[in-house]
């Protein structure tokens, strides 16, 4: 049973939020520990912590960029149900994707991750634009 009011996104946005934010602080140590060892070009198929933290965070977007998508879909009245956490998986998603850029030692194609954080920066505003078009919407009509 869920409780009244939550959807069914919000608890996916949330679930996703909590994740991410222990995983950044579960992957925070070795980083920081092996940062001198990363200085040099990683190989094409090595998952590196910027990699890493670049994937999760245009994922958390592209999460963000569907739930708006669906909640422009839907009838009026609706818009806040998926506007809300749109733009809260947007505005995470670009801070992360900040993260892994202001971070990155090394340019595009080096493997820390730069190129997949402009990426995640790009995907979140994208989705906090829908989230706010969404509550936009309801505010107008509703």
């Amino acid at each position: 049973m869920r409780p009244a009011g939550i959807s069914r996104s919000s608890r996916l946005v949330s679930t996703v939020v909590a994740a991410v934010v222990l995983g950044a602080t579960g992957f925070a140590a070795p980083a920081s520990a092996h940062l001198s060892a990363q200085r040099d070009a990683v190989g094409v198929t090595t998952m590196s912590v910027g990699r890493l933290g670049a994937t999760v965070a245009v994922l958390l977007g592209l999460a963000g960029v569907v739930v708006g998508g669906l909640a422009l879909r839907r009838p009026t009245g609706a818009g806040r149900r998926g506007g809300v956490p749109a733009v809260t998986a947007g505005v995470v998603g670009m801070a992360l994707g900040g993260l892994v850029v202001a971070s990155a030692d090394g340019g595009v194609g080096t493997g820390n991750g730069r190129g997949g954080g402009y990426v995640a920066l790009v995907v979140g505003l994208l989705a906090a634009g829908l989230g706010a078009l969404a509550l936009a919407r309801r505010r107008r009509v509703g």
